[in-house]
């Protein structure tokens, strides 16, 4: 009786973030996209890297229904100023606030990641901790950068990967893609051990 060879996984983007798409893409040019629609609303008494963690399960749950043969991604990120968690901006205003804000301290990013898969159920999951020591920053280079950038959209008010950069005096951390928005050292080792070759 001859073997059927088994169809490889179908990989799902948990998330219709353009930047976690591109960081993805490194690893695997073809996937899903999904978006979750989970909700984002901290729960009281609840941790910076706790909050990431839960997201980054709830956003593969959500995006996982419908597919039985398929590995899920889902990623959250929570920025921590002082103990406090910065959200998305979402508007020009609090970009700068939140800029000013961290302006010569240091801001913790904790990037959550879960990996599930759908065939059996199993998942798998990380939380990188990245910090971020930013430089001193006067208002006129804050408003430059905002207006330049328009980071409304990342948590922390900034783009690592673009301008933002030259906000820091250094970044600390053992993978630099999980500042982006997705561990992909952490990722890779899920998606081997669950039958994805990489490289």
């Amino acid at each position: 009786m001859t073997s059927v060879p088994l169809t490889p996984p179908r990989l799902v983007l948990g998330s219709t973030s353009r930047y976690r798409a591109e960081l993805l893409r490194r690893l695997c040019p073809e996937f899903e996209q999904s978006a979750p629609g989970t909700d984002e609303t901290a729960l009281a008494d609840e941790t910076p890297a706790a909050r990431a963690l839960r997201l980054a399960i709830a956003k593969a749950e959500a995006a996982a229904i419908g597919w039985h043969d398929a590995l899920v991604i889902g990623s959250d990120q929570v920025a921590e100023l002082n103990g406090l968690m910065l959200d998305k901006p979402g508007t020009f205003e609090r970009a700068c606030d939140q800029l000013a804000a961290s302006s010569g301290r240091e801001v913790q990013f904790h990037t959550a990641l879960c990996l599930l898969d759908t065939r059996d159920g199993q998942r798998l999951t990380h939380v990188d901790h990245t910090r971020v020591r930013f430089r001193q920053l006067s208002a006129a280079e804050i408003v430059r950068y905002v207006e330049r950038e328009q980071p409304l959209d990342c948590a922390g008010s900034f783009k690592c990967e673009g301008l933002g950069i030259s906000l820091f005096e250094s970044i600390d951390n053992r993978d630099p893609s999980a500042l982006i928005g997705l561990p992909l050292i952490a990722l890779a080792q899920m998606l081997r051990e669950r039958g994805i070759p990489l490289p």
